[in-house]
């Protein structure tokens, strides 16, 4: 009954009518950057942080998840017309949308990543509604050593499932985790790593971080990249899939939806992962994998139905334990921590309108999409007529405004390019920028727990084994270290994130 009453909580506060114009916003804006290659919502999200300083904390929220999970839905229109995915997730559907496509089965396909879509949503937040109550309760038994050992986890396990290189993943997170150590030292006051500039003592900021290395770095990137765009729109026609092919849909967006639940609880998991892990999963497990590369329907099915669910449950760990298990879900933190929100167990306790308006309006937003994607299928590709010479001057301006606003200060604007061009290289290089900013957010954090459990303890380091829990999560953490030491596991992670 606690639940109902929860949801019933939640739902009236997600149907007011400014909460259901920022969702109707925050899908729009999700589907239009999913639909457009190059603007991916952790650059979005990351452009549109300071825009929220001036709405209230529940509006500004919904928005922004709504460009999260909106994205997965836009990012499948291209993928399946023109084979050019708006966003990273919708890599694996463009293989076989793309090919239904080239056999005049474009509707077909995007009805089928439509529906497993909607109902991965659905069932997603379903998830996230039933785990929310208990998790909390857990979390409140978390001390400073707990919170410790579970950030080292989450870190651990954002390399493991990193696609590309370990070392780099690893280097990007310790680079994360030292551009956390500058500003102020919160026990003694003195300021260290600010090298004489003063507007470095207050430390590095969240945005111009973000922005500068997804943004930024996006746009230069975006800059190199030929504009081919061979559209299958005039073959558009028949929505309703055959019977054989509802058949066939069934089973993969079920296993779709279930391995993407997993996937985006698990720290460095997310929607990539979770579309890259279906496919695989039903390559070997469909009876028409001879088909998969051709056209099959699973193909479209099972990635699309997990890369949504992926995207509604990695907001568990940061709603519950405060815990960011990806990128978007760090850039969530900032956005809590513009509003003096801390994120963690106590929002549903301190805030229950807000956390639960907040998944209410995934159900709403989910509607909203199914309605919004398939009658304006048109709309969106016209979109992909205007050149990406002609966008970038716009997104830059808009970028440099958001920094700019933020502390009024130049300095910001300046420091933003910078990791702009940082950014770009390690792109260059093939280093992902996600575990970085998950180092960079979860650094201070780190920090604050390790120094605070050392001092409860009187300097006893034994403190992280000798409790517990924290124990148990530092022994999963060396599991996780084991097995990556594997011949056999690294050759299958290398393995599941090939393009085929």
């Amino acid at each position: 009954m606690d639940l109902l009453s929860n949801l019933s909580l939640g739902f009236a506060t997600a149907f007011t009518l400014q909460n259901l114009l920022y969702c109707f916003i925050g899908c729009v804006l999700g589907t239009l950057i999913g639909v457009l290659p190059g603007l991916g919502p952790i650059a979005t999200i990351a452009m549109l942080l300071p825009a929220t300083y001036a709405l209230p904390p529940i509006a500004a929220l919904i928005m922004l998840a709504g460009i999260y999970y909106g994205a997965q839905y836009g990012g499948s229109t291209t993928a399946i017309l023109i084979n050019i995915p708006g966003e990273s997730s919708s890599v694996v559907t463009a293989i076989d949308g793309y090919q239904m496509a080239r056999k005049g089965r474009a509707g077909v396909a995007l009805f089928t990543a439509g529906v497993g879509s909607f109902f991965a949503g659905c069932v997603a937040t379903l998830v996230l509604a039933a785990f929310a109550a208990p998790l909390s309760e857990l979390a409140f038994k978390f001390g400073p050593a707990e919170y410790f050992s579970l950030m080292v986890l989450g870190l651990i396990g954002a390399v493991v499932l990193a696609s590309g290189s370990l070392i780099k993943a690893i280097a990007m997170i310790v680079l994360g985790l030292l551009m956390g150590l500058v500003g102020t030292d919160v026990n003694s006051g003195t300021s260290r790593y600010a090298f004489d500039i003063p507007q470095l003592t207050d430390g590095l900021g969240f945005v111009v971080v973000a922005m500068g290395v997804f943004g930024f770095a996006e746009i230069m990137a975006n800059l190199e990249q030929k504009e081919h765009r061979e559209t299958f729109l005039s073959k558009v026609t028949n929505l309703w899939p055959k019977k054989e092919d509802f058949k066939r849909m069934v089973g993969p967006i079920l296993r779709g939806t279930l391995l993407g639940s997993i996937l985006g609880i698990l720290p460095g998991g997310g929607a990539a992962l979770a579309s890259f892990g279906a496919y695989s999963l039903e390559k070997k497990v469909s009876k028409y994998g001879h088909e998969f590369g051709k056209g099959a329907i699973e193909g479209v099915a099972a990635p699309e139905s997990a890369n949504n669910a992926a995207a509604q449950t990695s907001f568990i760990p940061l709603l519950t334990l405060g815990i960011p298990p990806n990128a978007v879900m760090a850039l969530m933190v900032g956005a809590m921590t513009i509003h003096n929100i801390q994120p963690g167990p106590q929002v549903m306790t301190s805030n229950p309108a807000l956390f639960w308006g907040l998944i209410a309006s995934m159900w709403i937003g989910n509607f909203m999409l199914i309605i919004l994607n398939l009658p304006m299928i048109g709309v969106w590709v016209k979109l992909l007529t205007i050149p990406y010479r002609h966008m970038y001057p716009a997104i830059l301006v808009f970028c440099c405004i958001g920094v700019y606003s933020v502390n009024n200060t130049v300095f910001d604007i300046y420091l933003t390019a910078i990791y702009g061009i940082i950014g770009y290289v390690f792109m260059k290089f093939k280093c992902e920028a996600p575990p970085l900013l998950l180092g960079f957010v979860l650094g201070p954090m780190m920090e604050e727990n390790f120094r605070r459990a050392l001092l409860l303890s009187r300097g006893d380091f034994t403190v992280f084994v000798t409790r517990p829990l924290s124990g148990c999560l530092l022994a999963a953490s060396l599991f996780l270290v084991f097995i990556v030491m594997i011949p056999a596991f690294k050759k299958t992670r290398e393995e599941a994130f090939v393009e085929e």
